[in-house]
């Protein structure tokens, strides 16, 4: 192997004069050449933006992926470019769907927990669906452009912000230098000009050729900071983007998480007697107590065919999950009456001038 002695001197002896020259600025204050209030601004919003990028990237992905274990995975995958195979990891809610279809199946359907396991069951495996399809979308529209910014845009200006510093330290050593070949010039003696070599007419030239070299490479770099603002705006536009695909999951598990209370709220025959179906904590839905719940499970006087209007008074509060229902309050007195071809646990009912869907275990008639 061939080694260029000189070209390792040279190096060697350049690293060395940069330490003490930033060395010197740093502890003994020496002379540097600064930039101008508007440069240091964009210089600090550049590094204020890094920071908070990378932040806001970070706790997306924890978001989307709160296992550790898995984020670094995929990682592992995407920079070593490999493939997974073709099983597709269940989320959180898809692995519950999992364990309660199979719990619901050993209990069996006839049975009201086995078919209420079956029913949680089911809208968990839309859930965890649903939040696949969040994850998809945030990784498109949120993740990628902003990692893409970091990784591209954000990489270019600190590699430019090096060079800049570069040829700043460059134009500080030859300001140097010609001061140091003025100094001996004046205190010459003899006709002499030079100083360590440099005559005061080739330090000014030197001078010339790296201020306009730092000049150049500060528009440059100027270019590139003021360019952060566009991709602020181009941050924002993905941010709008990740509220609304928070906004349509969230919305989507309202309605389904809705419809399952609903489901689950009724009563189900069981060896001759009424059983309601309540939740873990042992509250029924929207935290009635149980003895309200119980109460709900009585009969209502209100037959499936009977189409005539009657007063009814509730017996629990029921707050509207959908537009067609109406939201009422214990002891309220209502209006209630059927439509024809109207599902046998509902009832219309009208209070104040307001009329809506109410399930008919919240009522009893007077």
């Amino acid at each position: 192997m061939d080694f260029n002695f000189k070209k390792i001197a040279s190096d060697a002896g350049g690293f060395f004069s940069r330490a003490k020259q930033l060395t010197e600025e740093t502890f003994l204050k020496a002379e540097r050449t600064e930039l101008d209030s508007h440069f240091e601004n964009l210089l600090k919003r550049a590094d204020k933006t890094e920071d908070h990028t990378r932040r806001l990237l970070s706790s997306i992905e924890s978001y989307l992926q709160p296992n550790p274990t898995v984020r670094m995975e995929e990682v592992f995958y995407e920079k070593l470019e490999l493939k997974k195979d073709g099983v597709v990891r269940q989320n959180n809610l898809e692995q519950l769907s999992t364990a309660m279809t199979e719990a619901g199946e050993t209990f069996g359907e006839t049975t009201p927990y086995g078919t209420a396991l079956l029913k949680v069951a089911q809208t968990e495996s839309r859930l965890g669906q649903a939040e696949r399809e969040l994850c998809a979308q945030a990784a498109t529209n949120t993740l990628l452009p902003i990692r893409r910014f970091l990784e591209g845009d954000m990489k270019t200006i600190q590699k430019e912000r090096k060079v800049l510093n570069s040829k700043r330290l460059d134009l500080d050593a030859c300001k140097s230098r010609l001061k140091k070949a003025k100094n001996v010039d004046t205190q010459a003696v003899t006709n002499s000009k030079t100083s360590g070599g440099f005559t005061v007419e080739q330090a000014e030239a030197d001078v010339r050729v790296a201020q306009a070299e730092f000049d150049k490479q500060s528009e440059i770099t100027k270019l590139l900071l003021e360019g952060i603002q566009t991709a602020h705006n181009n941050q924002l536009k993905c941010l709008r983007d990740f509220v609304e695909a928070q906004m349509s999951f969230y919305a989507q598990a309202h309605q389904l998480m809705a419809d399952l209370q609903r489901e689950l709220s009724g009563t189900m025959s069981f060896r001759g007697s009424s059983a309601i179906l309540v939740n873990n904590s042992g509250d029924p839905p929207n935290g009635r107590t149980m003895a309200a719940a119980i109460a709900a499970a009585k009969p209502s006087g209100l037959l499936p065919e009977d189409l005539g209007t009657k007063q009814a008074k509730v017996i629990m509060d029921y707050e509207a999950v959908l537009p067609s229902e109406i939201s009422v309050i214990q002891n309220d007195i209502l209006i209630v009456y059927r439509l024809p071809g109207m599902d046998a646990e509902y009832v219309m009912a009208e209070k104040g001038g307001k009329r809506g869907k109410l399930p008919v275990s919240y009522i009893e008639l007077l």
